[in-house]
């Protein structure tokens, strides 16, 4: 196998429509209009970022795809102050869904919408009795870190609550029981007017796979997960943002293309 070549493989509850095709090297094939896939929906860390920062090629790779005619939207479980803080050029993305989905950024105008309700107070206060810490609470989001899981898991019950636990790798998230990253792209996508079948995603972790279900493509990093990784229809080379680039690469080159009915 060729280096820098997608390794597509059929997935559970996925059909990947896509030809590879390595008549030449990525590098010297011209950019295609229009391209098999107009969205790119990007996880942040471990995908986009390492450790937690989004690196100068990334950053480039994304606005060559933009420049192709493509779309960016950004999906995390991050609050969106702590993503501005860590990622000055966020602005490259046409949408970010923040908050595990629970909220989406517009970055051209600045405006906010939550997709989610506000968590209740009553959970957030017990989980501070019962000695959460770190905990972070977001507009939406109430999150911690492992071994905390059980702890909020209790609470839940106790305070019979619609809330559900979402866990990606160490970090333990909590949310509407109707909110997840799938629910997030999906508003993102309808507010693009993009069909979901034209959306290409690609995460690291747990909590992506819930963004496949909402894609037409799903695409694992080197560094993910193995349940994930299992999942996905086009396995990466590469980790994180390299496999993000590997990625727009061979899509922009026409390596990764859609099936001609």
């Amino acid at each position: 196998m060729k280096s820098g070549t997608l390794v597509a493989d059929p997935a559970p509850d996925m059909t990947p429509e896509n030809i590879l095709s390595d008549d030449m090297p990525a590098d010297d094939m011209p950019n295609l209009s229009p391209l098999p896939y107009r969205v790119l929906a990007t996880d942040y860390d471990g995908t986009l970022a390492r450790q937690g920062r989004v690196s100068v090629e990334a950053v480039n790779e994304l606005r060559r795809w933009k420049g192709a005619g493509g779309l960016v939207v950004l999906v995390t479980g991050r609050e969106l102050e702590e993503l501005q803080r860590v990622f000055p050029s966020v602005s490259v993305c046409d949408l970010v869904i923040a908050e595990n989905g629970a909220l989406i950024y517009r970055p051209a105008t600045g405006r906010i919408e939550l997709l989610g309700e506000r968590p209740p107070r009553v959970f957030v206060e017990e989980l501070r009795r019962r000695g959460v810490n770190p905990l972070s609470v977001g507009r939406s989001i109430v999150s911690t870190v492992q071994p905390h899981g059980a702890a909020v898991r209790e609470a839940i019950v106790d305070l019979k609550l619609s809330l559900q636990i979402i866990m990606n790798k160490e970090s333990v998230m909590v949310l509407p029981a109707n909110i997840d990253k799938g629910t997030g792209l999906r508003a993102a996508l309808k507010e693009l007017n993009v069909s979901p079948r034209d959306c290409v995603a690609v995460g690291d972790a747990e909590n992506d796979l819930a963004l496949f279900d909402a894609a037409g493509l799903g695409c694992a990093v080197l560094n993910s997960t193995k349940n994930l990784r299992a999942r996905a229809a086009v396995k990466l080379e590469k980790p994180d943002y390299e496999g993000v680039c590997e990625l727009l690469q061979n899509l922009m080159s026409g390596r990764l293309r859609r099936r001609v009915a």
